[in-house]
């Protein structure tokens, strides 16, 4: 026996009582999938997961698939699938017995997935914090995590929320991939950047990479996924995008150790005494954090109220194996008015997403044979073969990690930084200057949480 868990099954069920008593017969219901719920007029309504159904049913080898209309868009991006998009049980009945043609839902993928986007906000409108947006910069070449650090007001935000437009477009696959989590999640209608940037064309594909905010009270299941029903979390909706959390020691401390796994392997396990389920969840973190909780402790002017416990506190909210999975950490310093008001204005996104492009685009012809797309993906073997260094880089980075206390896995991040920022140099081989800029990223550890 099976338990009908969801109201999908509701149109398949109608149809096959139709058949057993008789009142319907055709040779069509072994060649198509078909999937709906049922309201109590006959109208046939809209279901979750439409998307991931399709792609079973090609893969099965069904001619097509019976679904509701508003579902038909989602489904016609899988090709070689016919989609007939019915609004009622009496359309369903009518098609299978031949009375009623419906024509198949056709879409043009390569078309709509090609679509322009535009960004509303660029990174030519953020002055100062050169060294920050060279971090972001770097972050985006490779896919690596960042933590930024600095007190209120120096541009944290405003930087996280540029950083979708230095990414590079989604892949296809990548595309494909992310949009089954929102249809799985019945979200595709709504944009997967809070408003930012449009990522939906047509509410049938996730177009650009999503960027997810989920405020610092959201539970661990919330964040990871979960649930009586398990269901993915933001960090899967985050899938081959970005992940940013804000005021990063406010979240609930078990929630930021649930990061841990995912941030090493890319996806997320959630386990329940009857089932398990495993989501995609390869994403960027991107983090943001004062310094402590007055926020003021490393500003210039303004006079710090914490005791040294009170921040010690606050910092160890954040541990050290958490720490340890952040590529970059960059402080982020408060700016004078004159320094804002004089400093001119920078590169486009645009400019710095063809840099962005480039170096990703040398990174997917080195990891093509992986099944990787970015060096934050690499594995020790693959770091041990792409990311050699000469005696002099190697005398540097083994000096860092003596003087900063470096982990085997600081370590490891900083082979990966140091070949990134090597692929943004359009330089074959890994030189020193690659390593210094890779250990400057690593060294807030040493002056907030010595």
């Amino acid at each position: 026996h099976l338990k009908k868990e969801g109201p999908a099954f509701d149109l398949p069920m109608a149809i096959g009582l139709l058949l057993a008593s008789g009142q319907i017969g055709s040779p069509k219901l072994t060649k198509y999938l078909i999937v709906g719920e049922l309201s109590l007029d006959g109208r046939v309504r809209p279901v979750k997961g439409c998307l991931s159904m399709a792609l079973k049913a090609r893969g099965e080898g069904y001619r097509g698939m019976i679904l509701p209309a508003e579902n038909a868009p989602e489904a016609a991006v899988v090709e070689g699938l016919e989609v007939i998009p019915v609004g009622s049980l009496a359309e369903a009945v009518g098609f299978l017995s031949g009375q009623l043609s419906i024509r198949p839902t056709q879409l043009n993928l390569q078309e709509v997935f090609n679509n322009s986007v535009h960004y509303e906000l660029d990174f030519a409108e953020v002055r100062g914090q050169e060294h920050a947006k060279r971090a972001l910069l770097v972050a985006a070449a490779g896919g690596h995590n960042v933590l930024m650090i600095g007190p209120p007001g120096g541009g944290k935000t405003m930087l996280a929320q540029r950083f979708p437009s230095l990414l590079p477009q989604l892949h296809l696959q990548e595309a494909l991939e992310t949009t089954k989590i929102y249809s799985v999640c019945g979200l595709l209608n709504q944009s997967a950047s809070g408003g930012s940037s449009p990522t939906t064309s047509g509410a049938c594909l996730v177009a650009t990479r999503p960027f997810r905010s989920p405020h610092h009270s959201v539970s661990e299941a919330g964040l990871v996924g979960g649930g009586t029903f398990p269901k993915p979390g933001e960090i899967s909706l985050a899938h081959h995008g970005v992940l940013f959390l804000d005021e990063l020691p406010e979240f609930n401390r078990n929630v930021l150790e649930a990061l841990r796994q995912p941030l090493e392997t890319g996806e997320i396990t959630i386990s329940r005494a009857s089932s398990s389920a495993t989501y995609p969840a390869r994403i960027m973190l991107l983090a943001a954090m004062n310094p402590c909780p007055c926020g003021y402790y490393t500003h210039p002017k303004k006079r710090c109220r914490c005791t040294p416990h009170q921040i010690q506190n606050y910092l160890s909210k954040v541990s050290g194996p958490l720490l340890d999975r952040i590529d970059i950490h960059v402080e982020v310093p408060a700016l004078e008015h004159r320094d804002i008001a004089h400093s001119p204005a920078g590169e486009s996104s645009a400019q710095l997403r063809e840099k962005v492009s480039g170096a990703r685009a040398t990174q997917m012809e080195r990891l093509q044979g992986h099944g990787l797309t970015a060096n934050a993906q690499m594995s020790g073997r693959l770091i041990k073969k792409f990311c050699t260094l000469d005696t002099q880089a190697e005398d540097l980075l083994q000096k860092a990690m003596m003087e900063m206390g470096l982990s085997a896995r600081g370590y490891t991040k900083v082979l990966k930084l140091s070949r990134t920022i090597a692929d943004l140099e359009g330089s074959p081989g890994i030189r020193t200057e690659h390593v210094s800029e890779a250990v400057q990223y690593r060294n807030l550890d040493r002056t907030f949480w010595k």
